[in-house]
């Protein structure tokens, strides 16, 4: 679980959102919406422990994560960003591979466990078959899986993603989607991810933090529906998703 704490977040001195009071509980797939400049990729950044807050704090169970040294960061939340990866000639398991890297010391050298670690997380995305490809001969939703892939073999019980969707067709989208949801809920993992995709988050996350006005509103779509939250985010396209969910 996360949780933050009167958590004001920013560049330099300028604060894009302020006193969030929120908490990430383990277990679901939370979706981030908001338009661009909001502060989204700034939170999921503050989150991971790349920026330090203006202010507040952001809990892991009861410690700091600002505090936390590299090592142990490394180990409670893994990270996947929105730039498309690009790596010559590397294969896909070892790209994954490289997910064990808090656990395997300097050299990197993957023990018996950390390679039946890596075989899991691919399994579990789908992607066995793909597992000696080269990531240079692999679609964007194949790179996308990849990169979950690598973000479990972190084994962290949180993940963030920054718009993973982005590259994806629609196919591709919803296929991503459904997979974060089924391993939030397989494997008790707290996953919050942001996404311009907002038809297909109301329809598949369990809970949706919508950033507006340098606030964050929170809830399911049915129960920000009913208060009309999601009609003063989305406006006149509100009727376009009233039956999501």
């Amino acid at each position: 679980m996360i949780e933050l704490r009167h958590l004001t977040i920013g560049y330099g001195e300028k604060a894009v959102l302020s006193d969030i009071c929120q908490t990430l509980e383990a277990g679901r797939l939370v979706c981030l919406l908001g338009s661009n400049g909001v502060g989204k990729s700034t939170l999921l950044r503050t989150l991971a422990g790349f920026l330090q807050p203006l202010s507040g704090k952001v809990l892991l169970g009861d410690k700091d994560i600002s505090t936390l040294p590299l090592s142990e960061r490394s180990k409670a939340v893994s990270v996947v960003l929105t730039e498309r990866v690009e790596v010559p000639y590397m294969k896909v398991r070892d790209l994954v591979g490289m997910g064990r890297s808090p656990y395997t010391g300097f050299f990197g050298t993957l023990t018996k466990e950390d390679k039946q670690i890596v075989g899991e997380a691919i399994e579990m995305v789908g992607i066995a078959d793909l597992a000696e490809r080269t990531i240079d001969t692999l679609s964007d939703g194949e790179r996308q899986k990849a990169m979950l892939a690598k973000a479990l073999a972190q084994q962290t019980p949180v993940i963030l993603l920054d718009e993973p969707t982005a590259f994806l067709d629609f196919h591709a989208k919803i296929s991503t989607l459904k997979l974060m949801l089924r391993l939030a809920h397989e494997t008790g993992k707290t996953i919050l991810m942001s996404t311009h995709d907002v038809e297909m988050a109301l329809r598949l996350s369990d809970l949706l933090w919508i950033v507006q006005d340098g606030k964050i509103q929170t809830g399911t779509t049915a129960s920000l529906t009913e208060n009309g939250i999601l009609r003063q985010f989305l406006g006149d396209e509100a009727a376009n998703y009233s039956q999501a969910k």
